[in-house]
This record gives structure tokens, C-alpha cells and sequence, in this order.
């Protein structure tokens, strides 16, 4: 079985190398299984902090391909990576394109495979926003709609689709973020050395991470909510801000100094590991880093209106804010540790399973094709 994950942006390394950690595992412990994968890079995320440091540190394959897509509007990006993978599937002829969460390079990846009747197996299926003004609703609507093989993360997840009349090859195999989280956080405790590098104190400091277009794109949502994180900062409690690039250059075209958040330069995995575990709360706008505070017990405020995760906001450790700073103040005043942490991202081995699912389901698919 030959298969081809496809990355472009730095969640999809981690969740990447959890799969191929777990078909690495299933040749060690069956040597005469036949497995191959190819990591394919379609660029969208270039610079070292945001890419090639997840390559190293989480001991991931090498990308066989590095198309170099980036740097363009979504449509332009979407379909030169069209154009690359089209051209590397046709030479490749994997059995599986293996595509993961709600990204431009999703879902060029998808339609490039399905237009090749290429079988297309998607993690993360059935997340749902249900709001259409963000581009990765748009990218994970079509990738679940096109894709053969439909790997959801949640029970919500399943349900998702099934409202939408996608019932065949769903299946429920749990969160592979959850997987990393539980596999890597040791090591992230030996190796990590962020905290002493920035003089910080286990919960006596406060986590933000700004880069959803919906808040970058919108210039009264992004001064909003750095007003409301510089009052904190100022006020009650240090600000850390790992600064995506895309961020960086929206506030410095608004000619805005921060003051009194400390800003410092995207980190690594385990580096965001350790920042995550050991703050007081949490700020973002990020879906993955929503999770991982749940994981790690600590109070988030997520600064958008909805969650693909809702089951964060259920058990009261998420709060919904939005951009609004009266919001954003209120949330952190009043924010607790919420209640008992369910199982409702399954039980770390989601890797397992999903690999599981594309060698049973090979075989249902290439039987219907006969």
C-alpha cells in the first residue's frame, strides 16, 4: 500500500508524523507487510520556525517533494498546488492521498487525487464551523465531500456528516493531536528549555496566539483584541505571543507598537507543549491550541464567535469571545478551570486506527471498482 501525506501548514506536520510514527510501528512489528508513505510539502508554510523545525524535531520523514506554493491568494496557491500534485500523483501512483484538517493544501490535494480516481482518506472529517466566511470552512465542506475515506476526530464529527448525507466509510477513530500530545509531552518536559529562556514562572504568565484571517484580515478585530491582551499584560498578568508571520506583517503595516506583550518568534512543538501546560490561560484563536489547553487543564478564551470544538466550550474549559475587548477582559476575569475532562477525543490511538481503516477500506474500495 502506497501513500502519500500531504503537509503544507505546521498542524498538519504534527499530525503527519503521528501516522507515520504508527506505520513505522506496524513494519517493525510485521516486517513483511508492504507500507510505503512519502511526505509531500506543498510549501504553504516555508520559513524555518513554521516548517522545517516540526521536520526535526518531531523526527518526521523528510518531504519526498517541496512544491514551494506560497506567498499567493487562496485561489492562485490553490491551484498551483493543484497543478504540482496532479503532476507528482501521476508520477508516484500512490493507492491513498492521505490529507489532514481544513487547509488550502487540503483541499487541492483532494481534488487534485479525486479528478485522478485516486482514493482520498481525510482526517480530521466533519469538523464544522458553519460559518462560510472562513476559508477553512470552504476547504474542509469540499475535502469531506470529494474524499473516500472520512476520519472523524468526534462523535459531533460523525454527526456532521451524517446531517449532511455522507454516511459510507465514516468512522470515528479519535483525535491524532491527542495522540501527539500524550506521546510528546515527556519529552517536551526533558528537552523544552523555553521557560528558563524566558525567565518564566509555571502559571504566572498568560499564552496568546493570533492568526485566523477573520481577526488579521479585519484590522477593528486585530487592534481589539491587542488592545485587550496589552491591558492584561499591563495589568494583571505577562502576555507571551508566538508571532505567526502573516500577524507580523498586518501589525506592522498598522503602525502598531506592542508595549507590554512580550513577542516572541513562532516556536516548535514541544516548545508549545511546555508554553501550553504551564500557563495561567490561554489566548487564541487557533483550533489545535483550543484542544491542547483542554489537554493540558488550562482555561481558554478563543476569539472567535464559533469552535469546530465544542465539546472544549461543553465542559466550561473554553469560552467563546469573539474579537471583542469588553469580552476579552471579561473572560479573564472570570475564567475557571472547568469541569471533568471527557474522553471525547478518543483514547491516543487514533494513528493506529486510522491506518487500520486505509488497508480494510483499500480493499472494499478496489472491490467496488472492479
Amino acid at each position: 500500500m502506497r501513500i502519500l501525506s500531504i503537509v503544507g501548514a505546521r498542524p498538519q506536520f504534527v499530525k503527519a508524523a503521528t501516522v507515520s510514527r504508527a506505520i513505522s510501528e506496524k513494519k517493525r512489528l510485521n516486517p513483511s507487510i508492504f507500507i510505503s508513505e512519502e511526505i509531500i510539502h506543498t510549501g504553504q508554510h516555508f520559513d524555518y520556525g513554521m516548517s522545517q523545525v516540526f521536520f526535526e524535531k518531531l523526527k518526521m520523514p523528510e518531504p519526498a517533494v517541496n512544491l514551494g506554493v506560497n506567498s499567493f491568494s487562496h485561489g492562485e496557491m490553490t491551484g498551483r498546488m493543484m497543478i504540482g500534485l496532479e503532476k507528482v500523483f501521476l508520477e508516484r501512483k500512490p493507492d491513498w492521498v492521505l490529507v489532514f484538517g481544513d487547509t488550502n493544501s487540503t483541499m487541492a490535494a483532494a481534488l487534485a487525487a479525486t479528478k485522478l480516481y485516486i482514493p482520498v482518506a481525510h482526517v480530521e472529517a466533519g469538523l464544522r464551523s458553519f460559518n462560510k466566511m472562513m476559508p477553512e470552512e470552504i476547504n474542509r465542506v469540499v475535502t469531506d465531500h470529494v474524499a473516500d475515506l472520512l476520519l472523524c476526530p468526534t462523535l459531533t464529527a460523525v454527526k456532521n456528516l451524517n446531517n449532511e448525507g455522507l454516511t459510507d466509510n465514516v468512522h470515528r477513530v479519535g483525535d491524532v493531536m491527542y495522540d501527539s500530545a500524550l506521546y510528546f509531552m515527556q519529552t517536551a518536559e526533558k528537552d523544552s528549555q523555553i521557560l528558563d529562556e524566558l525567565a518564566l514562572e509555571s502559571g504566572k504568565y498568560c499564552l496568546a496566539t493570533v492568526h485566523r484571517a477573520e481577526n488579521i484580515n479585519n484590522p477593528p478585530n486585530l487592534a481589539s483584541i491587542l488592545k485587550a491582551l496589552e491591558e492584561i499584560a499591563k495589568n494583571d498578568c505577562p502576555i507571551i505571543l508566538p508571532l505567526h508571520p502573516g500577524t507580523r506583517s498586518k501589525i506592522e503595516a498598522s503602525g502598531r507598537i506592542l508595549k507590554h506583550i512580550q513577542v516572541i518568534e513562532p516556536v516548535d512543538y514541544l516548545d508549545m507543549l511546555m508554553l501550553e501546560k504551564h500557563a495561567r490561560m490561554i489566548f487564541t484563536d487557533s483550533g489545535g491550541v483550543q484542544k491542547e489547553a483542554y489537554w493540558c487543564g488550562v482555561p481558554c478564551v478563543t476569539m472567535r464567535e464559533e469552535t469546530e470544538w465544542v465539546e472544549t466550550v461543553d465542559t466550561g474549559w473554553n469560552q467563546l469571545v469573539g474579537a471583542d475587548k469588553v469580552k476579552i477582559l471579561d473572560a479573564f476575569h472570570t475564567a475557571e478551570k472547568g469541569g471533568d475532562q471527557q474522553d471525547a477525543y478518543g483514547d491516543g490511538q487514533a494513528a493506529e486506527k486510522i491506518l487500520e481503516m486505509m488497508v480494510s477500506n483499500l480493499e472494499l474500495i478496489n472491490s467496488q471498482s472492479v
